[in-house]
């Protein structure tokens, strides 16, 4: 029996499944006569029995295996080759729940990036489930992009093992909710201690067992870790305040000092607590030598095994937890320490405003579960939320994941969980042979009931960035910290308040503006025929060509209207409404571009600042460049067929990757940077002239850009050589005849002929610069980051940062008709300059 069930069914299902199958309800002697039954032996009977029941089975199994699963679409999660302990958790989950099959895909979401997600919903095929950073939650659940989950928690009540508040950090599940409603449930968790290493602090003549406990000692011991070489510049550094992840934020909170009142109508980035937090952050930069020159030999720290506080180069870091996973897989013999973050002498104490206070304070993130809004499987998702924060899939996981990293010869060290009972499980089943690691990963664990998280809101982005662009700015000296710190949040109050009034805003309707434009389409419409009749005339032959014509042009005609002029029609719309895209738009009238040139005056001045920057520095090297190159090409000389092809191979280079690539070129750290290294053997060696921090110092970020576009000067040439050759020979034999030097020829006869080139150089040089977004977004940091300062902040990506960071769809398009009218006000500008002085062949003389 057992082989027979093996040979019918040998892998799908398994034996009890199959004889469950074959306990179908079948009489053998209802179903065949007497007469007939008879005259069988009885083991035929049996045989033909059983074959009946096996067929019966079969068929039932098949159907059975016909029925559709749901699957079930997750974002922010992906499979891959260091991912067991997911993939078993996964698969598991599958077994135990065999009508659902999980598509598990990344595509970048779940983080601050929220362009897809957004797209998803708007277009009503968003994911079941998103793994999403919980910084973000309250975010999207302010403008209803999340389901709450409350009703799923009250339906836990009375279960085994329900997902209960009481399980989780309280941080961590704070941290996902909004107005009292759960629209996430927490996964992972991190926190933030002090690495160090203990080598170091031994070769500086420092206890290793005493690592620094207040703000104070952590100053005096940066000092003394401090290694600088003969040049002066750093060889390593005691510790970054801002290096590692740590940020103003933790300083505040372990100052005592908060970003926003409770009721979160209010933000408190400037209260004296912060400040005196900021203060102490550009403080330490000073000691250390500047924000600038830190910041350079910063700029060339790498990671992996590369990484700094692996290498040596940085004796302390205020990291993530994350970072044990790290040591584990890349410096599993490092010689480091992990300790509580330094805190003020005060707080150490539990004098003053901290008496009563825990001593030390960390700050945790991390990612939970969200539905978004239109999911279209939620009793499934639930089930595969309850099951991925369970204590039973986080020790398969972890099971299946340690039995990888021993196989490549690795320690593990297991993720953090939000889940309380899930670590101290995992504390117990996976102890850690490295007794540093496991001390750490003790001290990480113990610090999350003291973890400080950021503040739940739908100004949370631009919080965030508020708070980064004062840490610049003061730890520079461009404004002091308290100067800083109340100027942006004072442009975060105006968000805020803006926020809360727009309810008060009428509902924008389309039906007048439709109806004028629809009116205006008519009448060209009609203007149009009567033109085409007035020109075809009565010729049937010249309508049918007219018609064949208009019929042949009709796709594009099509696709402009709808592709093209409908999307700059609505953007005009737009710009006089407060509009987020997921929410119908309300008018707000000209307050777009009074908050422009206003509220944002400073950013939107310093944006165009930048862009006429690279267009009146970049466009005249790059054509001097391109025209350089072009007069040598234009040489007749052997072999010049590869030598244009060298020169104009750049210029085809996608422009991500030739970013990615000058990135590492322009490095600021001489140790990573080619052209810095060649200044450093060179000139500073010759004249003790210290390489520039290209990118990562204001002063040196737009050179950078330009240097960086001189390389793609290749594409340019292509039409110098083409004008170089359109030169006629006589015009330069009458000139050496007349006596004048090669400078002479160049500029009367070359440079005339060549304007109508340089005209149009100018102007699409002109509407390139203004138009900079890809370069600036890769060099500037990625997601909006714009460089030290702002040094890299251009029309276009501040236009990005507010379309799609903000949700501010209606100012994005504001920004947009304004840089459209200034492209082409210099644009007409220059059509009309261009009759002084750019020659034409055909005009009369």
């Amino acid at each position: 029996m057992e082989n027979l069930q093996r040979e019918a069914f040998p892998t799908r299902f398994p034996a009890r499944q199959v004889t469950s199958h074959i306990a179908y309800s079948f009489d053998f002697k209802e179903a065949v006569p007497h007469s007939i039954r008879s005259s069988f032996p009885k083991r035929a009977i049996a045989r033909a029995t059983l074959l009946l029941a096996l067929a019966v089975g079969a068929y039932s199994l098949k159907a059975q295996a016909q029925t559709p699963k749901t699957k079930l679409i997750v974002w922010g999660l992906q499979s891959g080759a260091e991912t067991a302990g997911l993939d078993a958790q996964v698969a598991e989950f599958e077994k135990r729940n065999p009508d659902i099959e999980v598509s598990l895909l990344s595509l970048g979401a779940g983080g601050m990036n929220p362009q897809k997600l957004m797209t998803s919903i708007v277009g009503g095929t968003p994911p079941d489930l998103i793994n999403q950073d919980r910084f973000t939650i309250g975010d999207w659940a302010s403008r209803d992009a999340f389901e709450p989950l409350d009703d799923f928690l009250k339906t836990e009540k009375g279960t085994k093992n329900p997902v209960q508040a009481s399980d989780f950090y309280s941080a961590a599940w704070n941290e996902a909710l909004y107005k009292g409603h759960v629209y996430g449930i927490p996964t992972g968790i991190d926190d933030r201690v002090l690495y160090y290493n203990r080598r170091v602090f031994k070769d500086a003549g420092l206890d290793p067992n005493k690592p620094p406990r207040t703000w104070e000692e952590l100053k005096d011991y940066a000092k003394k870790l401090t290694k600088l070489n003969e040049k002066g510049s750093f060889e390593r550094i005691g510790f970054i305040p801002n290096y590692g992840n740590s940020w103003l934020y933790l300083y505040s909170w372990q100052n005592g000092g908060d970003f926003m009142s409770p009721d979160g109508r209010t933000c408190t980035l400037n209260n004296p607590n912060s400040v005196a937090a900021l203060q102490y952050m550009s403080d330490m930069y000073d000691a250390l030598g500047g924000y600038d020159k830190v910041n350079i030999f910063q700029s060339g720290f790498q990671g992996a095994e590369q990484d700094p506080f692996f290498t040596g180069k940085i004796a302390m870091v205020i990291n993530g937890s994350w970072n044990l996973g790290g040591i584990a897989r890349y410096a599993p013999d490092l010689d480091f320490g992990v300790a509580p973050a330094p805190v003020p002498a005060e707080r150490l104490k539990g004098e003053g405003r901290f008496k009563g206070q825990p001593p030390y304070i960390t700050w945790s993130g991390g990612f939970s579960l969200a539905m978004p809004r239109g999911a279209g499987h939620p009793k499934e998702a639930w089930r595969f939320i309850k099951w991925m924060t369970s204590v039973d899939s986080a020790v398969i996981g972890a099971k299946a994941q340690q039995k990888y990293n021993l196989s490549k010869g690795r320690p593990f060290v297991f993720d953090l969980s939000a889940n309380k009972k899930i670590n101290a499980r995992l504390l117990t089943d996976f102890p850690l042979s490295n007794d540093r690691l496991q001390t750490g990963q003790k001290a990480v664990v113990g610090l999350l009931s003291a973890a400080k998280y950021r503040p739940v809101t739908f100004i949370g982005q631009p919080l965030w960035d508020a708070h980064v662009r004062a840490f610049e700015r003061a730890c520079q000296h461009a404004q002091t910290p308290q100067a800083a710190l109340t100027e942006q949040r004072n442009l975060v109050q105006k968000e805020l308040d803006k926020t809360y009034g727009r309810n008060q805003l009428p509902i924008f309707s389309f039906a007048g503006p439709t109806i004028v434009i629809g009116a205006l389409c008519l009448v060209g419409l009609v203007f149009g025929g009567v033109r085409i009749k007035n020109q075809v005339g009565h010729s049937p032959m010249a309508r049918r060509e007219a018609l064949t014509g208009y019929m042949m042009a009709a796709p594009w005609i099509v696709g402009f209207l709808l592709l093209t002029a409908g999307p700059i029609v609505a953007s005009m719309l737009l710009a006089f409404c407060d509009y987020d895209v997921l929410h119908a738009p309300r008018y707000a009238g000209v307050s777009n571009f009074h908050d422009l040139f206003t509220d944002d005056r400073e950013l939107i001045l310093k944006a165009f600042y930048n862009a006429f920057y690279l267009a009146i520095f970049g466009i005249p090297l790059g054509m001097s460049t391109g025209l350089a190159i072009a007069m040598l090409l234009n040489m007749k000389v052997k072999g010049m067929n590869w030598y244009r092809t060298a020169f104009y191979i750049p210029s085809i280079v996608p422009g991500i990757a030739s970013a990615v690539l000058w990135a590492w070129i322009l490095a600021g750290d001489p140790s990573k940077g080619l052209l810095n290294a060649l200044w450093n053997a060179t000139l500073t060696q010759w004249f003790g002239w210290l390489p520039p921090g290209w990118f990562g110092v204001a002063d040196w970020a737009k050179p950078g850009l330009i240097v960086q576009g001189l390389w793609g000067a290749g594409g340019g040439m292509i039409l110098w050589l083409a004008g170089l050759q359109g030169v006629p020979t006589t015009l330069y034999e009458a000139a050496q005849i007349d006596g004048a030097s090669r400078w002479k020829q160049f500029r009367h006869v070359t440079l005339p002929i060549l304007s109508p080139y340089i005209f149009f150089n100018l102007i699409m040089g002109t509407i390139g610069a203004l138009q900079e977004f890809d370069r600036v977004y890769v060099l500037g940091g990625g997601s909006g980051g714009a460089g030290p300062l702002d040094s890299m902040m251009v029309p276009v990506l501040f236009l990005f940062r507010n379309a799609f960071q903000y949700f501010k769809m209606g100012y994005a398009s504001a920004i947009a008709w304004v840089v459209f009218v200034i492209i082409l006000a210099l644009a007409l500008l220059q059509l009309w300059a261009q009759k002084y002085w750019v020659h034409y062949e055909t005009e009369k003389r």
